[in-house]
């Protein structure tokens, strides 16, 4: 059986319909996908109307959450793995809606400052071709630099213009990581932090925030993902053993905004078994 939970729809940042997600899941030979664009459900249901025999949707979401570190006080960006909770939680609902708008601000503000740089970017045209109920992303704005051929590629455009350290970077102000556990928690979700050591990504948290946060009710960690070497998937392995988390493998497919294919990592079954008999929310939809 081949799983992979972790994809992205137009929903949010993804290139795929949720419809055409699901497709090119079952083409690529996949038994179970799990939908989980940034801060929004609004994916779930034409992603499950539009199901292939044979294949099993996992419903889920990526929160925009932040880690304070204990010691530095600083904020570091996590990014968590929410599956098979109650999309209409009221506090859900809620805190998404917040995030989306958040998103949607910190777009504009970055394509005001590339328009008043000179770069060939118009703000109102990015946020006029974003999805209505969907969640805004730094790929929006790559694409629109790619099609004003800035750059040959939103990944070349990531490098020189959207990174974190970039002058036209802006911060969101996303939810505290342990609020975010027990909000799906409530949902009757579980949580899984998505790739933690990918160092190429920027600030990641430490062992002991992991340890903190497993403690405190996370289910599952990403282990097999496509910006961890074989040395961080080793060592991810045996702390997930040791705390107690569920492992799982994903490739965080965004279409062609990314050069990685669904199913390029996968979770093992026996870790959907588990995330499936912890959560008490939504269920997994099946055709």
């Amino acid at each position: 059986m081949r799983i992979d939970l972790h994809a992205h729809s137009t929903a949010s940042d993804g290139t795929d319909s949720p419809a055409g997600l699901v497709a090119a899941a079952a083409k690529a030979g996949l038994d179970v996908v799990a939908i989980t664009d940034h801060d929004t459900t609004a994916g779930w249901a034409p992603a499950a109307e539009a199901l292939p025999p044979g294949l099993t949707l996992v419903p889920g979401a990526e929160l925009s959450t932040i880690s304070v570190d204990p010691v530095t006080g600083r904020h570091i960006s996590v990014h968590l793995l929410a599956y098979l909770f109650d999309p209409e939680s009221t506090a859900v609902v809620a805190e998404q809606t917040r995030l989306r708008s958040e998103r949607r601000w910190r777009l504009r503000v970055m394509a005001e400052r590339m328009a008043a740089d000179g770069l060939p970017v118009d703000p109102d045209e990015v946020m006029s071709l974003l999805p209505e109920d969907g969640s805004a992303g730094r790929p929006h704005l790559a694409q629109a630099l790619v099609r004003a051929g800035v750059v040959a590629s939103v990944n070349e455009a990531f490098g020189s213009y959207l990174g974190n350290g970039s002058g036209y970077f802006v911060a969101r102000q996303d939810t505290l990581v342990e609020d975010a556990i027990d909000m799906i928690a409530a949902a009757g979700g579980v949580t899984v932090i998505a790739h933690p050591f990918a160092y190429t990504r920027g600030a990641t948290i430490s062992v002991d925030v992991l340890a903190g946060l497993a403690e405190h009710g996370l289910t599952g960690v990403e282990v097999d993902h496509p910006n961890h070497d074989e040395e961080t998937r080793v060592r991810l392995h045996g702390l997930a053993g040791e705390l107690g988390l569920v492992r799982t493998g994903s490739s965080d497919y965004h279409g062609t905004n990314k050069t990685i294919d669904l199913g390029d990592e996968t979770t093992d079954p026996l870790a959907l078994e588990e995330l499936v008999a912890r959560s008490t929310g939504y269920q997994v939809v099946t055709r």
